[in-house]
């Protein structure tokens, strides 16, 4: 049996109390927004190069999961007389403890995907059947690496890919995380075909879900150098600060005449990166919107 105690705790307890929380025998330790949902709910995250100044919110809800042996309040107990040996700080005020259901997590886990269906593309984790008549299969389980098809960024890619794309054309797809815009091009038509990463496991993800699909693209640490200038296609999934810091860079990579498409941005941050991306020579304009999310796209002149 396990179970879940509830604290209500400020900013400047909540880093040190959920570690000394996983010293003194916690399973895991969640912090949340005591006022989500209210006038005073208040954003902590940030994009890369604009990180937060503060690890915690201004008032703070700590879930701590526990085995709850045979009685959760006896366990509870336990914890807290070790917590107090752990941790120098004041002991924070329970506010609540619910026991949680036994389950099957792997399966509870492979519940929340589902197949996901694009055009003529399908992406199904392996746990699924791809439906019956489905033209390009795509295999692909969540994983460390970012993209599995349903975040509204990919979604967003993914539809211009299987709208857009030229056939043969040589894609690079800056940020590849899983692999999974790269692949999608690859299955949709394109020719030689590349990715770029920053995180090693990335690349080390999209390279096995290459494999997995059978499909021919290399995949490279972003320190990596391409040929400049020499893609049909480039695709940059990332966010609106890195895409600002790196315009220059991904215009480069687009051939005259090819098409860069970027996503990772808000509808709000879209005037402020397009504006940037038409100092670099290469005007790109909204092509699509989800969920509070756009695609911008553009072609270089020539």
């Amino acid at each position: 049996m396990y179970a879940e105690l509830v604290y209500r705790m400020g900013e400047a307890e909540a880093e040190a109390l959920g570690d000394a929380m996983l010293d003194a025998g916690a399973l895991s330790v969640t912090v949340e927004d005591a006022d989500l949902d209210t006038d005073a709910e208040a954003p902590i995250f940030g994009e890369p190069g604009l990180e937060p100044q503060v690890a915690a919110w201004t008032n703070n809800l700590m879930v701590v999961l526990i085995d709850a042996g045979e009685s959760a309040e006896h366990a509870a107990l336990a914890l807290e007389a070790r917590l107090a040996e752990v941790y120098a700080g004041r002991q924070p005020q329970r506010e609540a403890i619910r026991l949680v259901d036994e389950q099957d997590w792997v399966r509870a886990t492979q519940a929340q995907f589902d197949p996901i269906g694009i055009g003529r593309l399908w992406i199904v984790p392996s746990w699924h059947e791809p439906p019956a008549g489905a033209e390009h299969v795509m295999v692909l389980d969540p994983g460390m690496a970012f993209g599995t098809g349903s975040h509204p960024t990919t979604r967003l890619c993914l539809e211009w890919l299987e709208r857009e794309l030229p056939a043969g054309a040589r894609v690079l797809d800056y940020g590849c995380g899983s692999g999974i815009l790269a692949i999608a091009a690859r299955l949709l038509g394109a020719g030689e075909t590349e990715g770029l990463d920053i995180d090693l496991n990335a690349v080390i993800a999209a390279r096995d879900n290459a494999a997995r699909n059978r499909v021919e693209a290399r995949f490279h640490d972003a320190e990596t150098s391409v040929s400049a200038g020499g893609f049909d296609v480039v695709v940059a999934n990332i966010l609106s600060n890195p895409l600002k810091v790196l315009a220059p860079a991904l215009v480069a990579q687009v051939k005259p005449g090819g098409a860069l498409v970027l996503s990772g941005v808000l509808e709000r941050q879209a005037d402020e990166v397009a504006a940037v991306y038409a100092g670099c020579g290469l005007p790109v304009g909204v092509a699509a919107t989800l969920d509070g999310w756009v695609c911008l796209a553009g072609r270089r002149p020539g």
